[in-house]
């Protein structure tokens, strides 16, 4: 089987050209919409799964206190799946209180030593505190110790397609070992957010006091009013000052996620500047409604030589205002298809461009099935296969 381009269809691409107007080789690069000084930066609408901006989002950086985004997946999943529960006690070891504490000089929720804590006390310490010790006593009382525990981690992150990233630890404390992507970080919290409302609620408190200790959330984001309700900071020497954050205006949600800043005031403004920017210089684009036909896939030795294929419901897109005049679009998948093809079998992708940035992947099904055809069709697509398939 090849991977193929096809061709979208005439609908499809007389809508490009009158709604977006489109002319090649006249507009900037994608990357150049937008500039910050962040080293690496990532827009994500939430809904879409449009890319806004990207700026190497595939470059492997230290997680730093990021990483905590994947151990909190890991709680999340297994209270979904009903392992665990919020009432759930964990007990406090040495290692936790000594390389998690407040003799570590990390961030910590100043857990006592030999102590038993409740689970969701720990979630919202880790949540809102960024608490070092709330990570080990979790991974430590999960898994036994939090090598085991990075195991876990790192096989969720398979199960959910990060695969520009490892971990090594519960907390994001530095490991040469250690890595993970931009793209990731705003893919895991895209998935969070969707799958588990009901634990991402924590992600907007502004301060948990633990230990007689009142801290407020480190996320700088949530004391400002542009809508803001999570994610997470860090920052290590190796990685700069980092953040992911999520903000809704309307209608929309928008994630952003940067690293590499200098200080925490420019990661404060940097975060804020760029969402900003993304609720103001897009505009969201219905291309089709739920069910309309987008074009064909080839269908090998079927009783047709095609198959229409259809979004999941209306497909849409954000476009930047101003300059839609370097979007690109086809219809992407492994073929030609062989037959039997049910309907509402996944079978292709769509994908867009904005200028040379992947922005969007909309996965397409198939609108109806296709048997397999008898020899005659199969013999007449076998000779096309052989004189036209390098093609």
């Amino acid at each position: 089987m090849r991977g193929r381009f096809v061709v979208i269809s005439h609908v499809f691409m007389r809508r490009l050209l009158i709604v977006f107007a489109l002319v090649f080789f006249t507009s900037p690069a994608f990357s150049q919409l937008y500039q910050t000084p962040a080293k690496q930066a990532l827009l994500l609408d939430a809904d879409t799964g449009s890319v806004l901006f990207a700026k190497e989002p595939d470059t492997k950086i230290p997680p730093a206190s990021l990483a905590k985004l994947m151990t909190m997946e890991v709680v999340f999943n297994q209270l979904r799946s009903g392992n665990l529960s919020l009432d759930d006690k964990f007990f406090v070891s040495e290692n936790a209180w000594r390389n998690g504490g407040a003799s570590s000089g990390g961030s910590t929720m100043f857990a006592k030593l030999n102590s038993e804590i409740r689970l969701e006390d720990l979630i919202r310490g880790v949540i809102v505190q960024s608490a070092n010790d709330g990570c080990i006593i979790i991974a430590e009382g999960l898994a036994g110790s939090e090598a085991a525990f990075s195991g876990l981690m790192n096989e969720r992150a398979r199960a959910l397609g990060l695969n520009g990233s490892y971990f090594t630890n519960s907390t994001g404390l530095p490991d040469e070992k250690q890595f993970v992507s931009l793209r990731d970080l705003a893919k895991l919290s895209q998935h969070m957010i969707r799958e588990y409302p009901e634990y991402f609620r924590y992600y907007k408190e502004p301060e948990f006091e633990w230990n007689n200790i009142l801290q407020r959330n480190r996320n700088p984001l949530l004391r400002m009013d542009i809508g803001a309700d999570g994610m997470k900071t860090g920052y290590t020497e190796a990685s700069g000052y980092a953040i992911v954050g999520t903000a809704i205006r309307g209608r929309q949600r928008l994630i952003a996620v940067l690293s590499g800043m200098t200080s925490k005031r420019q990661r404060s403004e940097e975060s804020r500047k760029i969402l900003d920017w993304g609720f103001r210089a897009f505009e969201k684009l219905s291309l089709f409604g739920a069910d309309e036909v987008i074009g064909k896939a080839n269908v090998y030795g079927g009783v047709k030589p095609g198959v229409d294929v259809t979004g999941d419901g209306p497909v849409e897109i954000y476009l930047p205002i101003g300059n839609r005049d370097k979007l690109k679009a086809r219809i992407v998948y492994k073929g030609p298809l062989l037959p039997p093809v049910e309907a509402g079998a996944r079978v292709a992708t769509l994908k867009v461009w904005i200028g040379d940035e992947l922005s969007q992947e909309t996965p397409l099904y198939a609108a109806e099935t296709v048997e397999k055809g008898g020899l005659q069709r199969q013999a007449v697509d076998a000779l096309k296969e052989l004189l036209f398939g390098w093609l």
